[in-house]
């Protein structure tokens, strides 16, 4: 089983089919992006190597390892949050220490992201569904900005873009916060393995041309891991 089979099987989550109404009751609060953070961390430990291994096929071999650097940065100063912190509070913590300890493009590109995805929410104390996408999109858009990529160029943004129309589109249809979750984690699930039998244009990978013709993209593998652990938390 190559790595990135054995972190869909880890990952997956049942068929929407199987599950129940998003009628859960969620706050989207700062002590939940904590929870998200804090998930995210753990689930780029345990996925370190198998990040290192997609990377190492189309790139330079420690996307894992920068995540995690990243990640474990982040853990060691959410201690620092004050009690009446908002979730944009936390975002932007987040940015900073990414874009301060995470080498490569990732560093950056993850920075940014959840730089944007803080403006976009603001001081809001609790997010909707609304504020929700708002937050997907704007992380996305902050990629594009940075990284110039489009979908199809095998990059995170096939792994963003999707789940941001999937949770666009559930919000719009009245899903519950908790459903827009899981829906976006799905979505990007799939994109990130979309990316297999494209040919690589932005990056490193772009170098390779048809040999990385059935390569998971890392960084869109990494999206797929950090906001599964998002929907993870939104369940709990």
């Amino acid at each position: 089983m190559t790595p990135e089979e054995q972190s869909d099987t880890a990952n997956a989550d049942a068929d929407l089919g199987d599950r129940a109404p998003g009628t859960a009751s969620l706050t989207l609060d700062a002590a939940w992006t904590v929870g998200w953070i804090r998930r995210s961390a753990e689930v780029l430990a345990a996925e370190r190597a198998a990040l290192n291994t997609l990377d190492r096929d189309i790139g330079d071999g420690d996307h894992g390892e920068n995540m995690d650097r990243g990640f474990q940065a982040v853990l060691s100063k959410l201690n620092d949050l004050v009690d009446e912190s908002t979730p944009g509070a936390v975002l932007k913590l987040v940015a900073t220490t990414l874009i301060s300890t995470v080498g490569g493009a990732a560093g950056p590109l993850y920075g940014t992201a959840f730089l944007k995805a803080a403006g976009a929410v603001g001081s809001a104390r609790c997010l909707d569904a609304a504020a929700l996408v708002a937050l997907l999109t704007a992380a996305r858009d902050g990629i594009v900005l940075r990284g110039k990529a489009e979908e199809g160029d095998k990059t995170m943004i096939d792994a963003w873009t999707p789940a941001v129309n999937a949770a666009a589109a559930a919000q719009a249809a009245g899903s519950a916060v908790d459903e827009v979750l899981l829906i976006a984690a799905d979505a990007a699930a799939s994109g990130a393995q979309a990316t297999e039998p494209l040919i690589a244009r932005k990056g490193r990978a772009s170098y390779l041309g048809e040999r990385a013709i059935g390569h998971r993209d890392p960084g869109a593998q990494s999206t797929s891991l950090l906001l599964r652990a998002a929907a993870d938390v939104g369940r709990a």
